[in-house]
């Protein structure tokens, strides 16, 4: 091979990461809003009507694509392991909801915080991604950030802390198995994630059903179109870059949910909250400026368009 040709690659390899990395960070910031929205409905609904209603819309929407797409779709691929990440998506979602009723919400991020640490160790020895010291410190240090930001409370050892951190795992395999579907369309992925949680609503809902007003219908109706975006956002993003590389861009989390808690919940940060989101901002800053430097690692996959 040329070197042109090592150029070319390594430069597009480069470019894939960074692109992931902005779509992981977009990603975040669109499940933030999700997160927001859900915990003023789980306030009046069930958690279980939010499933529900949530996913309804968006998966009629994304179901409508498919068909439309069915003869240019390649066949699924790894059928157990989408089944798999159905269930996964499906218990992370419902944990974090259940976890937010009882818990304050503070805490439930920091538990789902720690799912770089499950990333990154996960994809060193299922995806064998190199991860080196220096990646693995800033991972720590944003995870440092975090819990100085939100300071857990003395009801982290509840069993609704146990729920989370259930959750906060559980999404962790999911983004690496997500990682090794990348020639699964983003279409079909998302299909999958709204199908678990609705069957899920569809078939515990009718329990405890709060028949939701107009302008609460569009809440759960706002709710689901975010999550597509979100959804496609992050799923892109881990076809592009290594699992490792993007998402400690998790920890971008806490720097919205200081903006939505003081635009909707009037939540005023605390010095210790500022603190913590710069010590955040500046480890996922040092990941950035780091990829863009090396743009090294495992060969790629490219993605299908």
């Amino acid at each position: 091979m040329s070197l042109l040709s090592k150029i070319s690659i390594h430069s597009d390899e480069r470019s894939a990461r960074l692109a992931g990395i902005a779509l992981m960070l977009a990603g975040i910031g669109m499940f933030s809003l999700g997160d927001a929205l859900g915990k003023v409905l789980v306030a009046g609904y069930p958690v279980n009507e939010l499933l529900l209603l949530r996913a309804a819309v968006p998966l009629a929407i994304l179901l409508t694509l498919i068909w439309r797409q069915r003869a240019t779709l390649p066949r699924l691929e790894r059928p157990g392991l989408q089944l798999l990440r159905m269930v996964l998506s499906t218990a992370e979602v419902a944990a974090f909801f259940v976890a937010v009723v009882v818990l304050p919400l503070a805490d439930v991020i920091t538990y789902y915080l720690a799912c770089p640490i499950f990333v990154t160790a996960l994809s060193a020895i299922i995806l064998r991604e190199q991860v080196g010291w220096r990646r693995w410190s800033a991972v720590v240090v944003g995870f440092c950030g975090v819990l100085i930001a939100l300071q857990p409370s003395a009801q982290t050892v509840s069993w609704p802390a146990l729920i989370a951190l259930a959750g906060s795992f559980s999404f962790a395999v999911l983004m690496i198995v997500t990682r090794s579907l990348r020639a699964t369309p983003d279409i079909v992925l998302a299909a999958t994630q709204f199908t678990g949680t609705f069957s899920v609503g569809l078939v515990l809902a009718p329990f405890a059903w709060r028949a939701p007003g107009l302008p609460d219908l569009g809440l759960f109706v706002l709710a689901g179109c975010i999550s597509i975006v979100a959804l496609l956002c992050t799923n892109r993003s881990l076809k592009l870059a290594p699992a490792s590389v993007v998402v400690p861009y998790q920890y971008s989390m806490i720097v919205w949910a200081v903006m939505f808690g003081y635009v909707v919940f009037g939540d005023v940060p605390q010095v210790s909250t500022i603190v913590g989101a710069a010590i955040i901002i500046a480890a996922g800053l040092y990941i950035f400026i780091r990829e863009q430097q090396l743009g090294r690692g495992e060969a790629e996959v490219s993605p299908p368009v």
